[in-house]
């Protein structure tokens, strides 16, 4: 009988190993390589070379829009990622399955279509585009227009974070807390965040990373002005396009490193606070 055990033993422990060095390779193939080519190239001609692609004025500006964007964009969705996850989890009414496939719909609709749609609306020649000329407000082709496209983009990662943990918690604690007296605004703070903050922190990581990087709509709104209306990932396209091969891959570092910053933070939090988190997840106890 240990004989049998051991001789079957053997094909499981090869299966496992086989689907190990699958992933593992597939990973080192269509992740780590990419990923490493693109940390060679930037730093080809050296040190110097790369101080000075990411010093022009033009990546400078490209980074500080980026960082704009994504600061107006973030906290806007995260506003609304709790406001719909709560009234999704805690209140039945008509159209909540039409709202959760609104907020799905970012996932489905191409960035490109998503900025055309901004472009048709507020354009030159849109529909509110010659009021908008009238009252001199710019939004195609300037910073607001980045923001809306980058706003409709990454609309759906906070609230599909909070959704189904607050839909599995229940409310049994916020009753509580009204019957005690708790009013609105206490409830949430004291007890609604404490519960939800870790999938909401995922959330906002994941938003702002898709933030910085988001290039197809984002491309379509900016009309590509140099120093003005470009971001970082409009910056890498432009300079590869010029030959600036240097150039395109040192700003593309920084976006590599914006990314693994957020995963090294996602990897971190759940190494430091693994317990809690589990804690709080759905069919946590």
């Amino acid at each position: 009988m240990n004989g049998l055990k051991r001789r079957l033993r053997w094909p499981r422990r090869i299966a496992r190993m086989l689907l190990i060095l699958a992933a593992t390779g597939f990973l080192v193939v269509f992740l780590l390589l990419p990923l490493a080519v693109v940390f060679v190239e930037a730093f080809r001609q050296g040190m110097h070379a790369y101080l000075s692609a990411i010093g022009q004025g033009e990546a400078v500006s490209a980074i500080r829009l980026t960082l704009l964007v994504a600061v107006i964009s973030v906290p806007l969705n995260v506003v609304f990622g709790v406001a719909a996850a709560w009234a999704i989890a805690r209140f039945e009414f008509r159209g909540k399955a039409l709202l959760g496939a609104f907020i799905d719909l970012p996932f489905s609709v191409s960035p490109v279509i998503a900025g055309l749609v901004y472009v048709l609306l507020f354009g030159a020649q849109g529909w509110f585009g010659p009021w908008l000329d009238q009252h001199g407000v710019k939004i195609i082709f300037a910073v607001p227009g980045l923001v809306l496209a980058t706003i409709f983009i990454t609309l759906p990662f906070v609230a599909r974070e909070l959704i189904p943990l607050m839909q599995s918690q229940g409310s049994d604690e916020e009753e509580a807390a009204r019957v005690l007296g708790a009013g609105g605004w206490q409830m949430f703070f004291r007890v609604t965040l404490p519960n939800i903050r870790w999938a909401l922190l995922y959330g906002v990581l994941l938003c702002n990373a898709r933030a910085m990087g988001e290039f197809g709509a984002v491309s379509v709104v900016s009309g590509h002005i140099r120093g003005l209306t470009t971001t970082m990932p409009l910056e890498v396209e432009m300079r590869y396009n010029e030959y600036d091969y240097v150039g395109a891959f040192a700003v593309a570092t920084l976006l590599a490193l914006l990314a693994l910053l957020t995963l090294a933070t996602r990897t971190l939090l759940e190494w430091r606070y693994g317990n809690e988190i589990a804690a709080h997840a759905p069919g946590g106890h």
